[in-house]
């Protein structure tokens, strides 16, 4: 479920939300630090639970799509490329941007409430990212039909690394990742109703002709590349978890 093995070109056909969501933050991430008016967008989209009492409530959603720093929009990208895929083909298009928007709507929302209007600004896509992870944790508990017991114990791993982060590190917003997992769980027994499990046979390649076939050699090709792969997942996940870390201690 967690190993990619989808050249560029693959997996943005086979999983086109998380495509458009990670080319949003890069697309603002690059604006606000470089490009004119770049400040303007920050200040005018930037998490402000004071600004959103006085009436702002677009800044509920917007922060979803905005990262601080290099490491930080990485971070989340990355998060979306491994977590997200497996959830885009079980949900379908429109219930996994349900569940993307409304966890991280609901988080934002955790912020505001819990936060109060001294709370400092925050931006970011954890609290979504969380949800997703959330919902994961349902599968763990209640579906173990939607999921193997290998995956499983990787991704409950994933969620208790991403917990202590949470707790240690600085200018991380607690309730948003908190409130995140517990939407994301929360949305588990209705968003999961009728869903399939994730399967690799359902990767389609599209012949010059237009015609959709399977790849008779796909199988085989992963199995020969999927430990060199799970290192490298692994190598650059302990990079992107270091990066951020030490983003936040310095």
């Amino acid at each position: 479920m967690f190993i990619r093995n989808e050249s560029f070109y693959s997996f943005r056909r086979q999983y086109p939300i998380i495509t458009i969501l990670i080319a949003i933050h890069l697309i603002l991430f690059v604006w606000m630090n470089f490009l004119p008016f770049g400040g303007w967008v920050l200040a005018l989209g930037i998490g402000n639970n004071l600004a959103v009492a006085n009436g702002e409530y677009w800044r509920i959603v917007t922060p979803i799509f905005m990262h601080y720093s290099i490491s930080h929009v990485l971070f989340n990208s990355f998060s979306l490329v491994i977590f997200g895929p497996a959830l885009e083909q079980m949900l379908g298009r429109i219930k996994f941007l349900l569940v993307y928007f409304l966890t991280g709507i609901l988080a934002n929302v955790a912020t505001f409430y819990i936060g109060g209007l001294t709370y400092p600004p925050h931006l970011g896509a954890s609290g979504a990212i969380f949800g997703l992870l959330g919902l994961y944790v349902y599968l763990v508990i209640y579906r173990k039909d939607l999921i193997d017991h290998a995956n499983a114990q990787l991704v409950m791993t994933i969620i208790a690394i991403g917990l202590v982060m949470t707790f240690v590190g600085s200018n991380i917003n607690i309730f948003a990742h908190l409130f995140g997992l517990i939407a994301g769980a929360a949305l588990g027994p209705i968003i999961l109703n009728g869903v399939k499990p994730y399967s690799y046979y359902r990767q389609r390649a599209v012949h010059d002709d237009g015609k959709v076939a399977f790849d008779p050699n796909r199988w085989n090709k992963k199995q020969r590349n999927s430990k060199l792969m799970k290192k490298l997942l692994w190598i650059c996940f302990i990079i992107l978890v270091v990066a951020g870390i030490l983003s936040q201690l310095f």
